[in-house]
C-alpha cells in the first residue's frame, strides 16, 4: 500500500510504543517524515526510508512546538499529516493520593503537547488548504486510578471536536484514536524513574484487571492494532470523517 506515498508527515512520541511503529509503517507507505521525541533515542530513527528529518524537543512547551513545525515546513515546504502521540500515564493511584505537582505534570504531560502542535501547525494547514491530525488519546477517560491523565485525554477528546468544527470547510480534519490497554514493548525509558512501591504495584494491577474487564474481547490490543486505526483517520480513505474519537479498546469505549 501507498496510502502516504510523497506526503509530508509529523509524528510527536515516536522514539517508542505506538509512536515508532506509526513512523515505520508511515514510512513503508511511502511517507516523507518529520519524527520528533525529547529522547535522544530519536536519532535511531535516521535510518527509516525517506530520509526523514530527526528532531529532539520539549513538547510541552508552546516554542519547542513552534520550532518542530517551523523546521518541518522550512525542510519540506509543506505539512499534510500530524500525529500528536505523546502523552502517557506518569503515576498510577487513587485522586486523593496524588500531590499537586503530580496532577500538574500529569495534564501537561498528556494535554498541552497536542493543544500546542495543533495550534503550531494548522496555519500551515490551513493556508494550503488541506491537511489531516490525528490525536492519540485514551479510553481512560471513564477509568480508575488516573484522574488527572484521564482529564487530560479528556480534553484532548474536546481539543479534538471543537478544532474539527472550526476547520471542517477549510480542508483539515481532526480526528483521535482512544486506545485501550496495549500490550507494547518494555519502554527504554519510563515516563516515572521511581521504583514503584508495593501499594502503587496493587494500584496499578487493579488498571490493569479494570482494562481487560471494561473490554468485550477480555485482553490488550496489539500496537499494530492501535496504529491500523491512527493510520486510517490520517489517510484519503478517512476523508469524509473529522471530528470523531475512536475507541480502540475492543469493545471499550471508554
Amino acid at each position: 500500500m501507498n496510502r502516504f506515498e510523497n506526503k509530508i508527515a509529523l509524528v510527536t512520541g515516536a522514539a517508542q510504543g505506538i509512536g515508532l511503529r506509526v513512523a515505520q509503517r508511515l514510512a513503508a507507505e511511502g511517507a516523507r517524515l518529520v519524527l520528533v521525541d525529547r529522547s535522544e533515542l530519536i536519532y535511531e530513527l535516521e535510518h527509516l526510508p525517506g530520509k526523514p528529518l530527526v528532531l529532539t524537543a520539549d513538547l510541552e512547551q508552546y516554542e519547542e512546538c513552534a520550532r518542530v513545525v517551523a523546521a518541518a515546513v522550512k525542510h519540506f515546504g509543506r505539512l499534510d499529516i500530524l500525529i500528536n502521540n505523546v502523552g502517557g500515564t506518569i503515576w498510577a493511584k487513587p485522586f486523593e493520593h496524588y500531590e499537586p505537582q503530580q496532577i500538574d505534570a500529569e495534564v501537561r504531560r498528556s494535554l498541552f503537547p497536542t493543544l500546542w502542535c495543533c495550534h503550531a501547525a494548522l496555519p500551515m494547514m490551513l493556508e494550503q488548504g488541506s491537511g489531516a491530525i490525528v490525536n492519540v488519546s485514551s479510553i481512560a477517560t471513564r477509568s480508575l486510578n488516573r484522574v488527572p491523565y484521564g482529564a487530560a485525554k479528556g480534553g484532548v477528546n474536546a481539543l479534538t471536536a471543537c478544532l474539527a468544527f472550526e476547520t471542517a470547510q477549510r480542508g483539515v480534519r481532526v480526528n483521535a484514536t482512544a486506545p485501550g490497554g496495549t500490550e507494547a514493548p518494555p519502554r527504554r525509558i519510563p515516563r516515572n524513574s521511581a521504583e514503584q512501591s508495593e501499594q502503587e504495584k496493587v494500584w496499578y494491577q487493579q488498571i490493569i484487571d479494570q482494562t481487560v474487564d471494561s473490554s468485550l474481547m477480555h485482553r490488550y490490543g496489539t500496537v499494530d492494532e492501535q496504529v491500523g486505526a491512527i493510520l486510517f483517520l490520517a489517510s484519503d480513505e478517512a476523508s469524509y470523517i473529522t471530528g470523531v474519537t475512536l475507541p480502540v479498546g475492543g469493545g471499550d469505549l471508554g
